[in-house]
């Protein structure tokens, strides 16, 4: 299976042009790589989702009008309320101020899962390391939003003593919650990975046995499979920054959304 990713033709033009130079870097800074493919393939994806997002966006700005909005734009426009209302939903009126990290992990994760579907590409998301990138990344958002919101001590106090619990719990409640954050971040990078890889995988194998028609069905579940995926992601994303930014008299109505993600 790695092999065949690092046959990719857009992988190794990549790894042609820009290989040598990420060589002397890596071994300037100490990290000696072997010879060979030295950007791996879901680096070289991921980048192409930046570029290609990048330069769609721009081209974009350039048709917006207040007066005469085209059908994208009112598309877009219409995308938005909808994230902005979910926001809204589990987070509160501040819920719209977290749309560029919510909006940014969903078309980063579904156009990712979607490139494994288009011949010569490979999903991104079928790397653990992408989705732990993810994961991470939204992990480490929400703690920063939570110390923002309530400051540091009202934060850190909700993880021993939640709301309407008694002080002495504290010692039992603590490594509980220490435990289930640190399992978000297993919950988000696992579940993504692992039906991205496995979809990637089965339409490999039957396209290796029957290379026409049979495949399709699968490709078909693919595309409902990377908007779901994609959609569970921001979902728990939202409900992780409601659970974070939250005050005292919200704390608990998050808590009873968060237990029932899974």
């Amino acid at each position: 299976m790695e092999k065949l990713e690092h046959e990719l033709w857009i992988v190794q033009a990549v790894n042609a042009a820009l290989g040598p130079l990420v060589a002397r870097l890596l071994h300037a800074l100490g990290r000696p790589v072997p010879p060979g493919d030295v950007i791996p393939n879901y680096l070289v994806m991921a980048g192409l989702i930046v570029i290609a997002w990048t330069i769609l966006s721009l081209t974009v700005r350039r048709s917006l009008s207040v007066d005469n909005p085209g059908r994208l734009q009112i598309l877009l426009e219409d995308a938005i309320r909808g994230v902005q209302g979910m926001l809204r939903d589990y987070v509160g009126e501040k819920g719209p101020r977290y749309l560029p990290i919510v909006a940014t992990m969903f078309v980063f994760i579904l156009t990712g899962n979607l490139m494994g579907l288009f011949p010569g590409l490979m999903a991104p998301t079928s790397s653990i390391n992408v989705t732990l990138g993810c994961a991470l990344t939204v992990w480490v958002y929400y703690h920063l939003q939570g110390f923002k919101e309530q400051g540091p001590v009202a934060y850190l106090k909700h993880f021993a003593t939640p709301p309407g619990a008694p002080v002495w719990i504290a010692p039992i409640m603590l490594p509980i919650e220490l435990i289930s954050h640190m399992s978000r971040l297993m919950s988000l990078s696992l579940r993504l990975f692992g039906n991205i890889f496995g979809e990637e995988l089965v339409i490999l194998i039957l396209f290796s046995l029957v290379p026409f028609l049979v495949p399709l069905p699968m490709m078909f579940l693919g595309l409902v499979t990377a908007t779901l995926q994609a959609f569970i992601f921001v979902l728990l994303t939202t409900i992780y920054l409601g659970g974070a930014v939250a005050t005292e008299h919200e704390q608990h109505e998050h808590g009873q959304m968060a237990a029932g993600e899974l």
